[in-house]
């Protein structure tokens, strides 16, 4: 049986191939980037199991790799930073990262974070089922990601295309909240967010459509204070 792949995105070589020399020494695969530019050419070429990525880097950094990662895909990603402030832990976390390692760090110690969290990915896998790689499906819920059709208990819904853009997003990154914010830069792909109304009509007008109920929503939860979010289990 292969072994996993692991993606290592570190604009400090000295660190990344310290790091692959502990992940070679237990088996498995691994791949380096400079920056999350070129982490994410890789990522469209590979398949990778999990990513430790840092936080500060050139061109495109960890934070808004991880953005761009989670709009794709749903493998582990493990943030690297020499920061330690609690905000920055929080926005590494609540932009889809699994785990936070602070620098410097025990080789050891993240080795042993990698294993438990390929654990989990390989244990919940299931958690996000898929019929193929275009299809998501959540409770009665099926969103064909390559047609952009949604179907709820049999019944066809039609969204707008920004209306289907925020589901797929929310739906791929089940069990995280993603903030009002974070959904405006990446649906409108504009970083200069003004409001929070925007986001929430066209959620608002979502429910309508695949809620049985909008008063009381089965699949997009409102967090107070923070955004929305679709959960694990429905």
């Amino acid at each position: 049986m292969d072994k996993e792949t692991i993606l290592v995105v570190d604009d400090e070589k000295e660190i990344r191939n310290l790091i692959a020399i502990y992940l070679r020494g237990e088996g498995y695969e691994v791949l380096q980037a400079t920056d999350g530019e070129e982490g994410l050419k890789l990522l469209k070429e590979h398949n990778i199991h999990l990513i430790i990525l840092d936080v500060m880097m050139p061109k495109v950094d960890g934070i808004h790799m991880c953005m761009k990662v989670r709009e794709v895909a749903e493998m582990p990603i493990i943030m690297l930073s020499a920061k330690t402030q609690d905000m920055d832990k929080i926005l590494g976390l609540t932009t889809g990262a699994d785990d936070y390692v602070t620098k410097p760090f025990n080789p050891l110690e993240l080795i042993a974070r990698v294993k438990s969290q390929l654990r989990r990915y390989m244990k919940m896998s299931g958690g996000m089922n898929t019929h193929n790689e275009n299809e998501i499906e959540i409770g009665d819920m099926r969103i064909n990601t390559a047609t952009h059709g949604v179907n709820v208990a049999g019944k066809e819904v039609n969204l707008t295309p920004r209306e289907f853009s925020i589901l797929e997003i929310l739906a791929r990154n089940q069990g995280i909240v993603l903030s009002t914010e974070q959904i405006y830069e990446r649906v409108w792909n504009d970083p200069s967010f003004q409001s929070d109304n925007t986001v929430m009509v066209h959620v608002r007008k979502i429910r309508e459509k695949i809620e049985e109920n909008p008063r009381k929503p089965r699949y997009i939860k409102t967090v107070w204070g923070v955004g929305y979010k679709i959960e694990k289990d429905n």
